[in-house]
């Protein structure tokens, strides 16, 4: 009957109580316990199981560049990064609040990693995330509006709870996409939270847009009561690039 019942499961999709059940009876440990506290066990153990395959759908769903973590973010002073801001918001309730982050500072210092360590620590939290370099997503859009996908697209960013565009200003936009930003941006305006990530200050974000009306109505929405985070220091990738080349010189010496 148990293997009958474990089959069943299977059938079900119920892998956390499959597990929960199989170990038990396994161990021996099943008929050591109340019928009460059996089911309390298989129970906790599905909703665990779902709530880490919900986790694992929304990173998968994410596509995020880096496999950030809150817990490996480098507080070197130079960053101008303080520990205490990034665990609040780490806490994702600027999310809650349908608030934006804007990430800023020179090329390799980190910017990319920070935005997808909250996209992450966001997905744990049960939120659903799309991480998107701007350039490549704007490109996207662009090329939806041949195949009649557009709207739909742009109704799937609509319903993320968080959006995060990456390197936002290495080239200024054309119409199409001041566009599709300005469509985003409007869409998401007091529903949803965006992290945007540039090497440029904001200040010059209106000349990356382009065309003033539409860049004031883009800032306004993105920029007016957004948290922001500004890098400094040198770049990341090219100390740890010295750092290697050092330890290899030694070893070679050696």
């Amino acid at each position: 009957m148990n293997e009958t019942t474990l089959e069943k499961m299977k059938k079900l999709r119920l892998w956390g109580l499959y597990r929960a059940f199989k170990t038990n009876l396994e161990s021996g440990q099943i008929h050591q316990l109340t019928t009460d506290e059996l089911i309390s066990i298989m129970v906790d153990s599905e909703l665990d199981d779902r709530q880490n395959r919900k986790i694992e759908h929304h990173i998968r769903k994410a596509r995020f560049r880096y496999k950030g973590n809150i817990e490996n973010i480098n507080y070197d002073p130079e960053r101008n990064l303080d520990k205490n801001l990034i665990m609040r918001y780490a806490e994702c309730t600027f999310i809650e609040k349908h608030e934006n982050l804007l990430i800023t500072g020179s090329t390799g210092v980190g910017k990319s990693y920070i935005a997808s360590a909250l996209g992450h620590q966001a997905c744990m939290l049960g939120y659903s995330v799309i991480y998107a370099n701007t350039s490549k997503l704007l490109s996207k859009l662009k090329l939806s509006k041949a195949d009649g996908s557009y709207m739909k697209e742009l109704s799937r960013i609509e319903r993320q709870n968080l959006l995060i565009l990456d390197d936002f200003g290495l080239q200024p936009l054309d119409a199409q996409a001041r566009q599709a930003l300005m469509e985003i941006i409007e869409d998401r305006h007091g529903n949803q939270s965006t992290i945007i990530t540039s090497q440029l200050p904001v200040k010059q974000w209106y000349d990356i847009i382009g065309e003033q009306t539409i860049a004031d109505a883009i800032l306004d929405r993105i920029v007016h009561g957004a948290n922001r985070i500004e890098l400094r220091g040198e770049s990341l990738r090219r100390r740890a690039a010295e750092k290697n080349n050092y330890t290899n010189n030694l070893m070679e010496e050696y």
